[in-house]
């Protein structure tokens, strides 16, 4: 299995990232992020508006004001790029609008600095450890791709009973899998969710399992998830775990899906697939 990552300089006004994937299975995705760098270009009116201007402010007001004029034109260029910038990431919880930038921007300052530094140990916590300690997570190179839909929950009547699928109330969008009755409360009980965009996955997890999946390459903390005296958006075990490339990584997935079921509902359940129905 390959990652590569390309940047390609042929659209001048913005810049690309490919993201191209292979696997053994000879399966290929690509995938562009589009990000707008701060440019201003000036043609020959604009330049001649602006010697002017220079030179009236020069005559009628004082250095400290065009200093600070100066100084402020750049500044509001570069948030007014990195709004749009942000309205490009696409859906997620926090909303697409002015107040929602700022929220984000807000929380920036206190986010994790290290996304990979594993969870501080808690001895008060409920489950006492984590499940995927019996069961190691092979390691991986993996990165966010498309993910398989061959998962389901099993079909037993407890599952059914105990756990439930809808609309999720981290991201408010996407489908999130819920336990209807949780031990550790996470937003309305959910488990994990998916992302529409990549197929990579959100999901709550013990601490030893957050461990466990960092240290095997198989997902990244939340950048919120961050233990601070503000309270944050998200819980500070909420984990991404990156989308399957085949069939075997999808099991090892669902391995951790059962880890953040283990955690929200204190109760271990079995994940299958289409290739063990």
């Amino acid at each position: 299995m390959s990652l590569s990552y390309t940047h390609t300089g042929h659209v001048p006004s913005s810049s690309m990232v490919e993201v191209t994937k292979g696997s053994e299975d000879g399966l290929t995705i690509s995938v562009s992020l589009r990000q707008d760098p701060l440019s201003v270009t000036l043609d020959g009116p604009a330049i001649f508006t602006l010697a002017i201007s220079l030179i009236l402010s020069l005559h009628f007001l004082q250095p400290s004001i065009i200093v600070t004029l100066i100084g402020l034109v750049p500044v509001a260029l570069y948030i007014r790029n990195d709004y749009y910038n942000y309205l490009k990431l696409g859906p997620g919880g926090t909303p697409a609008t002015v107040q929602g930038y700022l929220r984000i921007n807000w929380f920036k300052l206190w986010a994790l600095r290290d996304p990979l530094e594993p969870l501080q140990e808690d001895p008060t916590i409920e489950p006492a450890a984590g499940i995927l300690r019996k069961s190691p997570l092979s390691l991986t190179g993996a990165a966010p791709a498309p993910m398989s839909s061959a998962s389901h929950p099993n079909d037993s009547r407890e599952n059914n009973a105990s756990i439930g699928i809808g609309t999720s109330c981290f991201e408010k969008h996407g489908m999130g899998l819920f336990s209807r009755f949780p031990f550790n409360k996470t937003c309305q009980g959910e488990i994990c969710h998916v992302h529409d965009t990549d197929y990579a996955m959100h999901m709550n997890l013990h601490p030893n399992d957050v461990k466990e999946v960092l240290e095997k390459g198989w997902g990244q903390r939340h950048p919120l998830a961050c233990e601070t005296w503000l309270r944050m958006p998200v819980p500070r075990q909420f984990m991404l775990v990156y989308a399957p490339r085949n069939m075997d990584e999808l099991k090892i997935v669902c391995k951790i899906v059962e880890a953040a079921e283990w955690w929200v509902m204190a109760k271990e359940y079995e994940i299958d697939t289409l290739e063990d129905s």
